[in-house]
């Protein structure tokens, strides 16, 4: 009854295998909601993709995938000296990313033995050292003779153009800095020709894509998300509805359907508006809620309709025009999520 995620199963393992084929040094991206799926669940299906190592986003995040994949276990938020210490029983599995000069020596002073990658600051400026900083964290990584270095990270952005003139600027920043070769890069946001050119160009360095986005949900064919109609009213022009109290504008149906705002039904993240029609669209929009006219992601016959009014916690109120037909209470309809920010009540994989 709840928000379902339907998964064509045969489909998207081939999608997965594909994608695996085709990228040597694939470490899946395994972080947030599970990019729908759920961690424990992504977890298992890298573990059948036979990788050496996954990453996740945070260290809260280990727990639920140390105990559904063997392999090396790759953190991708930057240690703190505030972050809790690591499970002893991990500590051999787990890679800290690096990304300040003063958090090299507060890590290894903790942990002589730990496994680290050095994050090197890219256009995004996110996280990471610039080429001084990464010269002082190499030398001060001479002086911790058990640390462990798994190489360099990359986290690129996902403007468009190549990105080879950066990624080759920023390796030589890394050969620079005398770390020892020779080096594996982890790196995000790279094409596949891109990497294959990477890979001539540094013949000598371990490639390692980090891919999210484009491995879970790159087949979108094979996903489909449906809400369960709850219930159909008909009403009349002024008839009042809803928690607010609104007026009906014209007769039709209210629809209630199942999903919710604890879902992430109706909850967006900022955006940039990069072009004038983008910005007019987003005038648009708050011209729309104003007046309580807003398209919803249900589509019922591959129409959106509109929500009668914002969604509720778990459920959303429809408004269907005299004259459309009205489903039945218990058919499913199609609903357009964003997967990473959306929570299912249930997950079915044919």
């Amino acid at each position: 009854m709840g928000l379902t995620l339907t998964v064509d199963g045969d489909r998207w393992r081939a999608h997965l295998r594909e994608v695996g084929d085709a990228t040597p040094g694939l470490t899946p991206v395994v972080k947030g909601n599970g990019y729908g799926f759920g961690l424990g669940r992504l977890a298992r299906r890298s573990a059948w993709l036979g990788v050496e190592a996954i990453a996740v986003g945070l260290y809260e995040e280990l727990p639920e995938v140390a105990t559904r994949f063997d392999g090396s276990l790759l953190v991708l938020t930057p240690w703190r000296p505030f972050t809790p210490d690591v499970d002893p029983a991990l500590a051999d599995r787990v890679i800290h990313t690096l990304g300040r000069v003063e958090d090299v020596d507060a890590l290894l002073e903790r942990q002589p033995r730990a496994r680290v990658v050095l994050e090197l600051l890219t256009s995004m400026r996110r996280h990471g050292f610039t080429a001084p900083q990464l010269w002082e964290a190499a030398e001060r990584l001479r002086h911790h003779r058990g640390a462990r270095l798994e190489g360099v990270a990359l986290h690129l952005p996902l403007s468009q153009g190549s990105h080879l003139g950066e990624v080759r600027r920023l390796l030589n920043d890394a050969v620079g800095a005398g770390l020892p070769g020779p080096l594996t890069v982890w790196v995000s946001h790279l094409t596949r020709d891109e990497m294959a050119s990477l890979r001539q160009s540094y013949a000598d360095f371990t490639v390692r894509p980090r891919i999210g986005t484009d491995l879970w949900l790159g087949d979108r064919s094979a996903l489909r998300v449906t809400s369960t109609v709850l219930d159909v009213h008909e009403v009349e022009r002024g008839d009042v509805f809803g928690y607010r109290g609104r007026s009906v504008p014209k007769a039709g149906h209210i629809v209630v359907v199942s999903g919710g705002t604890a879902h992430g039904i109706g909850l967006e993240s900022p955006m940039g508006a990069s072009s004038l029609r983008d910005r007019a669209a987003t005038l648009a929009r708050g011209g729309l809620d104003a007046v309580g006219f807003v398209r919803s992601p249900f589509s019922i016959d591959n129409k959106q309709r509109l929500f009668a009014e914002p969604p509720h916690m778990q459920a959303s109120m429809l408004f269907l025009p005299s004259g459309a037909r009205v489903p039945d209470v218990g058919e499913l309809v199609d609903v357009r999520v964003r997967y990473t920010a959306t929570s299912f009540d249930d997950v079915v994989l044919d």
